[in-house]
C-alpha cells in the first residue's frame, strides 16, 4: 500500500539487463511444448465435432451455401489485408532499433503475428460453418417421427450444446496455442531482446484482428439488420425464413464476424498482453521476467483443457448457462491453484535475489512471490466478476432484460431508450471493476513504478488463463445462432427441436456479451501495462538526445503532466477518436444495411412467387453486396487507428501522445461495454417476446423488440468489439513511434520539417479517409438508382458467392 502514501520511484530509463539462463530456456521450451499440446487437442476436438451427423439433404444444402459464402468473403478479405501487411512490414524498417537483427526480427514477427491472427480467425470460421448444421441435426432428434416414442429433451439439448461448445473449444485451443507458441519462439530466439521483437508480433496480431473485426462486423450486421427490417417487420415472416434473400448472407455474417472476427480479436489480446508482460518483466524481475509471464498462460492452456471438458450439462442445471459457468469457474480455480504452485516453486522470496534488475528494485522491500500471486489472482477474479456482471445485464432470466421486454408493450421508442439506459449503467459498473483491478495491481508495486506496472501486466496474464474457455464461450454463440437459422430455413426442425435451438441461441447471446466484456478488460490491462513500456521508450530516447524525461527539468513536450495544454488536447483527441471510430463503424452498417433492404424489397416486388415458394430468392446478390461494402468500409476505421497516434505524436509531442492513449483507454472502456451490453440485452429481449411473453411473435411488442435488436446489432457486433483491438493498435503504434518522435524533436537529429511533414501527411490521410467514407451514398433507391457505388441488383461478381443462389 506504499503507493498510496509515498512518491513513486521514477526509475526510468532502465536498460534491461536480463538474460535467458539455461534453466529458463528449458522452461520456455516446456511452455512451447504445452502450446503445441493445445494445438494437438484442437485436432482431436475437430474430429469429435465432425463425427456428428449433418441432418437432412436440405440442411446440408443450406450449410454448404453458408460455407461457400464465408470462404469467398474471407478469401477476399485476407487478400486485401495481405497487401496492407506487406506495406507495414517494410514501414517497420524505418523505425529506430538497436541493430538490424532487431529490425528484421520485428518485421518478420509482425508477419507471423498477422498470419497467426488470420489463421485463428479462419480456423474458427472453417469449423463453425461445419458445426452449425450438426448442432441443428442434433436438436432435430428432439422431435420424434411418426410412431416413435417421445425423446428425452434434456439429453438432446445436452448433445447439441456439447457439439457447439466443443467447436468453440477448438478455436480456444488454437488461440492460446498459437499465441503462446509464437511468444515462446521469440523468447528462445532473441532472449533478452525478445520484448522489442514481440512489439512487431503484437502489432501484426492487433492490426489483422481489428480489420477482421470491423470488416466481419459490417458484413454480419448489414445482412442481419436488412433481413430483419424487410422480413420480420415489413413482410411478417420469421427471422430465418428461406423466402428472405438476406438469410444466407446473415448466416455467413455470423461466421465471418463473430467466429473469425472474435477469434482473431482474442488472439491479439493474448499476444499483446504477453508483449506487455515480457517487456516489463525483463525490467522488473530480470531473468525471471523472461520466463514467468509465459508460465502463467501456459498454466491457463492446461486449465482451459479441463474447463472445456467440464462443460457437461446436467439435468439439474437451470439452463445451458449453468453448465458453461461451471466449466469457467472450475478452470479459474484450478488456474489459481497451479499459479500459486508455480510462484512459490519458481520465484525467489526477496527482491535481492533477482538477477538482471536495477539496484532500486533489488533494494525494494517485500516479496516478489506475493506480488506475482496476488496480481495474477486479481486478473482471474476480474474475469469471474465481469462474467457474472455481464450475465446479469444480458441473460433472459434476469430483471434488466425482462424489464426491456415489458417496455415493448409501449412501442419501439421505449425499447430503445431502456436498452441505452441499461448499457450506460452497466458500463459504469464494469469500468469500476476494471479500474479497481488495475489500481489494486498497481498498489502491489509500492514505491516502484516498474514493479507496479509489471503487477498490472501480470493481472493481464492472470486473465489470460481463462481465455481458452472464453473463446469457446464466444464461438458457441454464432454456432447456435447459425444452427437455428439452418433449422428454420430447411423446415426440417420443428416443435421441441426448434425450442432446443431457441434456448441455445439465447444462451449464446449472453456468452457473446460476456466475452466482449472480458475482451475489453484485457485491452485495458494490456494498455495500462504498455504505458510502462511507453514511458521506458520515451525516457531512453530522451537520454540519448541529452534531455531529461519527466514533469520537471526537461522540455514541456517530454512531460506527461496533464496540466500542460498540449497534453490536455491529446487527452481530448484520444476520447474523440473512439467516438469517431464507433460512428464510422455504425454508419457503415447503416449504409450497407440500406442496400440490403432495397435489394430484398426488389426481389419481393419483382418476384412475387417468392412468397408462395414458386420462385427462389437470389441469395448470392445480397452476399455480394455485404462483401463489397465490408471490404470497402473497413479501410477508414483502420487508417484512423494507425494514423491518429502518428499525427498526435509528431504534432503535439510524446507527452500529448501519452495523454491521447489515456483518453482513448478511458473513453473506449465505457463505450465498448455500453455498446456490447445494450446490444446483447436488446437481442435477448426479442427472444423473450418470441418465446410468448408480452404478445409473442407477430405482435406489436415483437415488432418493437425487433427494432431494438436492429439498433443493437451494430452496437454489439461491429463498433463495440472493434474498440478492443483499436486500443491496442493505437498503443502499439505509439510505442513503436515514440523513439522516432523524441529523435526528431530533441538533440542533434531534431527537425521541425520532418515532424511537420509526417504530421501533415497523417492528417491528410485521416481527413481523406473520413471524407471518402462520408461522401458515399446511403443505399440504392427502390428504383435501382445507384447512390452507393453500385446497384444492388447487379449480379454477383464472385462465382463462389453466387453459388449460394441455388
Amino acid at each position: 500500500m506504499a503507493g498510496l502514501f509515498t512518491p513513486l520511484q521514477q526509475d526510468l530509463p532502465l536498460a534491461a539487463e536480463a538474460s535467458l539462463t539455461s534453466d529458463n530456456r528449458a522452461i520456455v521450451v516446456v511452455v512451447a511444448v504445452v502450446a503445441l499440446a493445445a494445438l494437438a487437442l484442437a485436432v482431436v476436438l475437430v474430429r469429435q465435432v465432425l463425427a456428428a451427423g449433418e441432418g437432412t439433404d436440405s440442411m446440408k444444402k443450406i450449410a454448404a451455401a453458408v460455407q461457400e459464402g464465408a470462404n469467398a468473403y474471407l478469401a477476399r478479405q485476407l487478400r486485401t489485408l495481405g497487401i496492407f501487411a506487406v506495406v507495414v512490414f517494410f514501414l517497420l524498417f524505418l523505425l529506430p532499433a538497436d541493430d538490424w537483427s532487431e529490425r528484421i526480427g520485428r518485421s518478420l514477427f509482425f508477419l507471423v503475428g498477422a498470419g497467426f491472427s488470420a489463421a485463428t480467425g479462419y480456423i474458427g470460421m472453417w469449423l463453425a460453418v461445419r458445426s452449425n448444421v450438426r448442432v441443428a441435426a442434433a436438436a432435430r432428434e428432439a422431435t420424434p417421427g411418426e410412431g416413435e416414442p417421445a425423446k428425452d429433451l434434456t439429453e438432446v439439448s445436452h448433445k447439441a450444446m456439447k457439439i457447439a461448445f466443443r467447436t468453440g473449444g477448438v478455436v480456444g485451443m488454437f488461440t492460446v496455442g498459437l499465441g503462446l507458441f509464437g511468444a515462446a519462439v521469440v523468447v528462445l530466439v532473441y532472449a533478452a531482446d525478445a520484448p522489442k521483437v514481440l512489439e512487431g508480433f503484437g502489432l501484426g496480431a492487433a492490426l489483422i484482428a481489428m480489420f477482421m473485426r470491423v470488416g466481419g462486423g459490417i458484413f454480419t450486421k448489414a445482412a442481419d439488420v436488412g433481413a430483419d427490417l424487410v422480413g420480420k417487420v415489413e413482410q411478417g415472416i420469421p427471422e430465418d425464413d428461406p423466402r428472405n434473400a438476406a438469410t444466407i448472407a446473415d448466416n455467413v455474417g455470423d461466421n465471418v464476424g463473430d467466429c473469425a472476427g472474435m477469434a482473431a480479436d482474442l488472439f491479439e489480446s493474448y499476444a499483446v498482453t504477453l508483449v506487455a508482460a515480457l517487456i516489463l518483466g525483463t525490467v522488473a524481475f530480470g531473468n525471471y521476467g523472461l520466463a514467468f509471464p509465459l508460465m502463467v498462460p501456459a498454466i491457463g492452456v492446461i486449465t482451459a483443457m479441463v474447463g472445456i471438458f467440464a462443460v457437461a450439462p446436467r439435468r439439474s442445471d437451470r439452463s445451458g448457462m449453468t453448465a458453461i459457468n461451471r466449466g469457467f469457474f472450475i478452470s479459474a480455480v484450478i488456474s489459481l491453484a497451479l499459479v500459486a504452485l508455480a510462484v512459490f516453486t519458481y520465484l525467489p522470496s526477496s527482491y535481492a535475489e533477482l538477477d538482471g534488475v536495477s539496484a532500486g528494485i533489488q533494494n525494494h522491500d517485500g516479496n516478489p512471490q506475493v506480488l506475482a500471486l496476488i496480481a495474477v489472482a486479481i486478473g482471474i477474479v476480474l474475469a469471474a466478476l465481469i462474467q457474472q456482471l455481464t450475465g446479469y445485464f444480458t441473460e433472459t432470466n434476469r430483471r434488466p432484460v425482462r424489464d426491456i421486454g415489458k417496455t415493448s408493450l409501449t412501442g419501439p421508442a421505449t425499447v430503445v431508450l431502456s436498452g441505452i439506459s441499461l448499457g450506460l449503467e452497466s458500463a459504469v459498473y464494469t469500468a469500476l471493476l476494471i479500474g479497481l483491478a488495475v489500481y489494486g495491481a498497481f498498489l502491489l508495486g509500492g514505491a516502484s513504478i516498474m514493479l507496479a506496472l509489471f503487477a498490472v501486466a501480470l493481472a493481464g496474464t492472470g486473465l489470460l488463463t481463462t481465455v481458452g474457455v472464453i473463446v469457446a464461450m464466444d464461438t458457441f454463440g454464432p454456432v447456435s445462432d447459425n444452427a437455428q437459422g439452418i433449422a428454420e430455413m430447411s423446415g426440417d426442425v420443428e416443435g421441441e427441436g426448434a425450442q432446443v435451438l431457441t434456448d441455445l441461441d439465447a444462451v449464446g447471446n449472453t456468452t457473446k456479451a460476456i466475452t466482449k466484456g472480458i475482451a475489453i478488460a484485457t485491452a485495458v490491462l494490456a494498455a495500462a501495462a504498455l504505458f510502462g513500456s511507453y514511458r521506458d521508450a520515451i525516457a531512453t530516447a530522451a537520454a540519448e538526445a541529452g534531455e531529461k524525461f519527466g514533469a520537471e527539468g526537461g522540455p514541456m513536450g517530454l512531460a506527461l503532466d496533464i496540466s500542460q495544454p498540449n497534453n490536455m488536447v491529446g487527452l481530448i483527441l484520444g476520447a474523440a477518436v473512439v467516438f469517431l471510430f464507433s460512428g464510422l463503424a455504425i454508419n457503415a452498417v447503416s449504409r450497407s444495411a440500406g442496400a440490403v433492404v432495397y435489394e430484398v424489397r426488389r426481389q419481393f416486388r419483382e418476384h412475387p412467387g417468392i412468397m408462395d415458394y414458386t420462385e427462389k430468392p437470389e441469395y448470392g446478390r445480397v452476399v455480394d453486396i455485404c462483401t463489397k461494402d465490408a471490404l470497402r468500409e473497413l479501410r477508414t476505421p483502420g487508417l484512423l487507428a494507425v494514423m491518429a497516434p502518428i499525427a498526435v505524436g509528431f504534432s503535439l509531442g510524446v507527452g500529448a501522445l501519452g495523454s491521447f492513449l489515456a483518453g482513448a483507454i478511458g473513453c473506449g472502456t465505457l463505450m465498448a461495454v455500453f455498446l456490447a451490453n445494450s446490444g446483447g440485452a436488446w437481442d435477448n429481449a426479442k427472444k423473450l417476446v418470441e418465446d410468448g411473453h408480452h404478445g409473442g411473435k407477430g405482435s406489436e411488442a415483437h415488432a418493437a423488440t425487433v427494432i431494438g435488436d436492429t439498433v443493437g446489432d451494430p452496437f454489439k457486433d461491429t463498433a463495440g468489439p472493434a474498440i478492443n483491438p483499436l486500443l491496442k493498435v493505437m498503443n502499439l503504434v505509439a510505442l513503436l513511434i515514440a523513439p522516432a518522435v523524441v529523435q526528431f524533436s530533441y538533440g542533434p537529429d531534431a527537425s521541425v520539417g520532418v515532424r511537420v511533414a509526417i504530421s501533415v501527411l497523417s492528417i491528410v490521410i485521416i481527413v481523406g479517409a473520413v471524407y471518402e467514407s462520408k461522401r458515399r451514398g446511403i443505399a440504392v433507391s427502390d428504383e435501382g438508382e445507384e447512390t452507393s457505388g453500385r446497384t444492388a441488383a447487379s449480379k454477383s461478381a464472385d462465382p463462389a458467392v453466387s453459388g449460394a443462389n441455388g
